[in-house]
């Protein structure tokens, strides 16, 4: 443990230990000039190397910068020298819920609170194709105002990594939160699989022990297989319907995240004036529907009303870290698999969306719409690895600059980029200020001339 405090790259006091995994160390640290706390997670890269787990470094960090969630720790930047990797992140003073967990169980309308929390983190994941797979309490961290954040994606994989046949096939995760499809080495749905893992852990927070637990490995698969589980008798009416549908041995029958957002149980409580989810026939039929759920899942079936289709915000932090911060070119000598590109426009939202959608036309791809500020191209035509599917997601810097991030969801990345070379960004050349990492003038000043035109025109604004 580090016996008193170090500098890192000048802008950072690193202090005492918090963490410690196999291949990084975690260490509470303090930016210099603007004095927030924050955890910054050293990676050695020669042990990466040695256990061939770049990639897992390169999608981790991918995938942090993707999914922005208020439940979902925030990885601020990323850094690199020649022997170390920095992921500097958002500091969960709280702790582990495992901690909390391990004193006893939790009061019925906390252990809510925090289930309601990790499923709109993790249904945000899913809308973004993106799966944790080691859904547990150990990785459900807490902010000092007792709210939780999800951490570590390093086994977590994209949508894009699925077989032929549409599933995930790498067995992985913590043995007694895993899904009897993923112990089944068939084939698994990241998102079936991730629900389960949500199931097991509302039980943890309610009984204070797992629902499956046996010291013989097979024996613990043998009852996880059967869903060979008993629940407390303080265990209320409700949550043991509702754990009977998420810890289904059968993926084909389980619960969807719509459906568990439209429990009685999980929407008990929730004050959210946003659209409703649909809510299962059994429960309606016993409760009324007062009450509204979260409304950034994309399984809910309600058209959003007008003002709900603003893509998100991002303020003059965010773009800078996502221009600057995100580079992972530093990181390692073949940077060939990079699948997304950004770039910002003066032009609004609706003109923006236009584009894409006589992008999509011109490139024969089917556009969806999938939630504000996000739309899907889908191609019509088998590729090298399947169809061709691309991802543009919107953001309002201020209303008169906004950020798109294109990233290829499926199919070939050379493709992708041969596409991108050539049909893409000549297309949306009028609508486009910067494209990242543009070469006409050096990156420190496009970084500057973007950040003094957003301050502008949030001064404007005021």
């Amino acid at each position: 443990m580090e016996t008193k405090p170090r500098v890192l790259t000048q802008r950072y006091e690193v202090g005492r230990l918090i963490g410690q995994g196999t291949f990084a160390k975690v260490y509470y640290a303090r930016s210099i000039r603007t004095n927030l706390s924050v955890a910054i997670k050293v990676i050695d890269k020669e042990k990466v190397f040695r256990a061939r787990l770049v990639d897992q470094i390169k999608r981790e960090i991918s995938v942090m910068r993707m999914v922005r969630h208020p439940n979902i720790v925030l990885l601020y930047e990323v850094m690199a020298t020649k022997s170390k990797i920095f992921f500097v992140m958002e500091y969960a003073k709280g702790g582990e819920l495992f901690d909390k967990v391990a004193k006893g169980r939790l009061k019925e309308d906390i252990a809510r609170k925090y289930f309601q929390q990790l499923i709109n983190a993790v249904d945000f994941c899913h809308c973004r194709g993106v799966y944790h797979r080691d859904i547990k309490p150990e990785n459900l961290l807490l902010d000092e105002n007792e709210n939780l954040k999800i951490t570590d994606f390093g086994l977590s994989a994209f949508a894009e990594s699925k077989h032929q046949d549409g599933l995930l096939h790498t067995t992985c995760g913590t043995p007694a939160y895993v899904a009897p499809e993923v112990v089944n080495r068939k084939g698994y749905d990241g998102a079936k699989a991730d629900i389960w893992s949500c199931g097991v852990v509302l039980y943890v927070l309610l009984a204070g022990y797992l629902p499956f637990h046996d010291s013989n490995l097979m024996e613990l698969y043998r009852k996880i297989g059967r869903a060979e589980y008993k629940c407390p008798n303080w265990f209320p009416t409700d949550v043991r319907r509702l754990l009977c549908k998420i810890l289904d041995p059968n993926p084909n029958t389980r619960i969807s995240m719509e459906k568990i957002r439209g429990s009685y149980w999980f929407r008990k409580g929730l004050n959210l004036n946003q659209s409703k989810p649909e809510i299962e026939a059994d429960d309606a039929a016993n409760h009324d529907r007062n009450g509204s759920g979260p409304s950034q899942s994309c399984s809910v079936a309600s058209e959003p009303k007008q003002e709900q289709m603003k893509p998100p915000s991002l303020n003059a932090f965010d773009i800078i870290s996502i221009s600057a911060g995100f580079d992972l070119s530093g990181l390692f000598e073949d940077n060939s698999e990079m699948r997304e590109t950004k770039f910002t426009s003066r032009q609004s939202a609706s003109v923006i969306i236009s584009k894409l959608e006589e992008l999509g036309k011109q490139l024969s791809l089917k556009v969806i719409k999938k939630e504000a500020g996000l739309l899907r191209m889908e191609g019509l035509k088998e590729g090298r690895k399947g169809p061709l599917s691309i991802d543009a997601e919107i953001f309002e810097v201020t209303p008169a600059l906004h950020l798109v991030e294109l990233k290829k969801s499926e199919g070939d990345t050379l493709e992708y980029q041969k596409i991108l070379k050539e049909d893409i960004r000549p297309a949306l050349q009028d609508i486009v200020w910067v494209w990242q990492g543009e070469q006409e003038q050096p990156k420190e000043t496009q970084e500057r001339q973007q950040l003094e035109y957003v301050l502008q025109q949030q001064h404007l604004q005021q």
